[in-house]
């Protein structure tokens, strides 16, 4: 009888991560390059007997990085082990009411499965048929508000007066806007930070900083919101960050010509293969990410082109949803990565 008190709840499928030689891997929108140079310069002397001490638990040499870097306050800044751990505690310190709280019904699938998982009433707004948000969904009474912009899988960006509006008059909510993908030629919210106490914005060093094997994460948002998530995170872990992690993400901070000039690459290669894949008869959302989500106009499935990339090394990310079951997503690599994969599809639908 004791599996009649376990927690049972539907968890998140993540990106496979096979170990197969010579792959083009293209389905866990992970960055084609590596960290910042002062990064692998850091890696070769740390002191491995330092890792026989905690870390520390306020984290302060990545928030003061962190804080330097955004214009806010240390005050305004809460890390975590990648933005996955940091949407967590947020959903766990904001999300506990008895109105359901808002999210689209094309979005990042790990919403549904934390509010699952703690018990969070919530209700899924459907994008309209273009995939864009339609704000009066998020104009009604609710217990918060999620929106990733850009979003995910979709690409697609919601113009900031958007969010703000929705921010604006939802005041008695949490609203987070999870900028995961902000870098890739988005627009970010957080100029609106002082304006808002209810606003939280939600990043991570996973993309555009090329160092999703490290799990880094963070928050911006009010002194009053950090402080709530900095309760709930220490009555639970104290010490989420670890060392080398702190290290490293603050010197990724500190390089930012390198930061511009990984992004402005991904988004020039980004850009030249829409218009392959546009000659190529794929249609999609206009991407404002380091992926595009394209459905092929043609005779071949979706399934059956995904197939036969595998078969040549190259995996891209099939979803499963009657309204997205003919696109797959495709994350931006190299530019050479983008040549092999545009050639594949040139033979796969001949």
């Amino acid at each position: 009888m004791w599996e009649d008190k376990v927690r049972k709840v539907v968890p998140y499928t993540p990106g496979e991560q096979p170990r197969i030689n010579n792959l083009i891997k293209l389905n866990t929108n992970e960055n084609p390059y590596p960290p910042a140079p002062a990064v692998r310069e850091r890696l070769k002397d740390l002191k491995y007997g330092d890792l026989r001490l905690y870390p520390d638990p306020n984290c302060r040499l990545l928030v003061d990085a962190l804080s330097g870097y955004h214009k806010v306050k240390p005050s305004q800044v809460f890390v975590g082990v990648g933005s996955d751990d940091v949407l967590s505690v947020a959903f766990l310190t904001f999300f506990n009411g008895d109105v359901p709280i808002l999210f689209p019904d094309i979005t990042y699938s790990f919403y549904d499965v934390w509010a699952d998982l703690y018990h969070i009433p919530y209700e899924i707004m459907p994008l309209k048929a273009d995939f864009s948000i339609d704000k009066n969904d998020y104009l009604k009474e609710n217990g918060g508000i999620v929106i990733a912009n850009p979003n995910a899988p979709t690409g697609l960006e919601l113009d900031v007066s958007v969010i703000e509006e929705i921010v604006s008059k939802n005041k008695d909510s949490v609203v987070i806007v999870d900028e995961a993908y902000v870098d890739f030629g988005g627009t970010t919210i957080l100029p609106l930070i002082d304006k808002y106490e209810n606003l939280l914005v939600v990043r991570t060093f996973s993309k555009s900083r090329n160092m999703a094997g490290l799990r880094i994460g963070y928050a911006i948002g009010s002194e009053k919101l950090i402080k709530y998530m900095s309760d709930v995170k220490f009555s639970i872990n104290s010490y989420t960050m670890n060392m080398p992690s702190l290290e490293l993400g603050k010197l990724s901070v500190e390089d930012d010509e390198y930061f511009k000039t990984t992004c402005a690459k991904v988004i020039d290669t980004r850009e030249r293969t829409k218009k392959a894949l546009k000659e190529l008869n794929f249609s999609f959302p206009d991407s404002r990410t380091n992926f595009i989500f394209a459905k092929y106009d043609g005779p071949v499935s979706r399934d059956d082109i995904a197939a036969e990339l595998r078969k040549r090394n190259i995996l891209v990310r099939c979803f499963n949803g009657e309204r997205i079951k003919d696109y797959m997503r495709i994350s931006i690599g190299t530019d050479e990565e983008m040549r092999v994969v545009i050639e594949a599809l040139k033979e796969v639908l001949r």
